[in-house]
């Protein structure tokens, strides 16, 4: 496993830095560096003079990707690509555009997400799991068919529907919770019940209908059919044989979204003010911050590739038969 883990280390790298190319290049296809002095500065009255000031004080000032005027390796070193981006594979994110310390930030925003993110995972994995199993053992009666009906109805409502609606009913018309904002401590529970709350609901049609498609799909092997012809109960096979083998499915889903819970929700963030990695990416986007966006877009890259790689792990802890070579 430690050879597995290793190579899957250097795998990640090319792919890394792909990623980063990619970034780099759809950024400033959209924004030359003269865009993004215009836009912080403000585009009215603007001087050359401070358009050069504000780019050498943020490095934007040298050539993108390579520097003719240079020599030696400087040719590739001094460039905006080399500053900004080879950086950040020592996890070295520098300021925001906006002058603002970047790691500090991430430090700071990732709790809030947490506390927003973790509980909408295990209680909706919770509820769906559950319903999933329980229309799976009523399955070919009216409780599956309206069941699938509820399931594929609650999918095709957008989740601002949820959120917009949530905050009225809950906020505006009951009063029971604040409709957005966010304190530390304890008191940021009055504030992320709302958001959990609505997280849960907008995922619960698809959530169910994905697991109970999981189940049916073990409940047709040989092994249930055996199960059965011993004399074994349907809910004893339902829970005893059916959930255990159906877990390297719902590993996949579960694990690799583990890491991302860190990079938060961008809409539900944004909308219930929550101050997380969600909010802090869509803020970035909307300023045209390059510095913030692409560090996000990093370490999304960094925790998605760790989610893979604990999801091939798990799968030996579930199933003996998998074996990482």
């Amino acid at each position: 496993m430690i050879n597995y883990i290793i190579r899957r280390f250097f795998y990640a790298i090319p792919i890394l830095i792909g990623v980063n190319l990619l970034t780099f290049a759809l950024f400033f296809v959209v924004n030359t560096p003269d865009d993004m002095a215009r836009m912080n500065l403000g585009m009215k009255r603007v001087t050359p003079e401070a358009m050069e000031k504000w780019k050498h004080e943020r490095g934007y000032d040298k050539p993108l990707v390579f520097n003719g005027g240079a020599a030696g390796s400087e040719k590739f070193t001094d460039t905006i690509f080399y500053d900004k981006s080879v950086k950040l594979f020592v996890f070295e994110f520098g300021q925001s555009d906006s002058g603002r310390d970047i790691t500090y930030d991430i430090k700071q925003r990732m709790w809030p997400s947490l506390v927003v993110a973790l509980p909408i995972l295990l209680i909706g994995l919770l509820t769906n799991i559950t319903f999933a199993l329980l229309v799976a053992f009523f399955r070919a009666t009216y409780i599956d068919f309206w069941g699938v009906v509820l399931c594929v109805t609650l999918m095709s409502i957008s989740s601002l529907f949820y959120i917009i609606g949530g905050q009225y009913l809950v906020g505006k018309l009951w009063h029971l919770v604040p409709i957005s904002g966010y304190e530390e401590g304890f008191d940021a529970l009055k504030f992320v019940v709302l958001p959990v709350m609505v997280g849960v609901a907008s995922g619960i049609g698809s959530g169910i209908r994905w697991y109970r498609t999981i189940f049916l799909e073990e409940m047709g092997k040989d092994y249930v059919r055996t199960a059965r012809a011993k004399g074994l109960s349907e809910s004893l096979v339902l829970f005893r044989h059916v959930l255990k083998n159906a877990m390297i499915p719902i590993l996949t889903g579960v694990v690799v979204i583990l890491p991302l819970l860190f990079m938060g929700n961008l809409v539900l963030e944004s909308f219930f003010g929550i101050p997380g990695l969600g909010s802090y990416t869509i803020d970035a986007i909307n300023m045209q911050d390059f510095a913030i966006v692409r560090s996000m877009v990093f370490l999304g890259s960094i925790l998605y590739i760790l989610g893979l790689l604990l999801t091939d792990i798990s799968y030996t802890l579930v199933d003996p038969r998998v074996k990482l070579a």
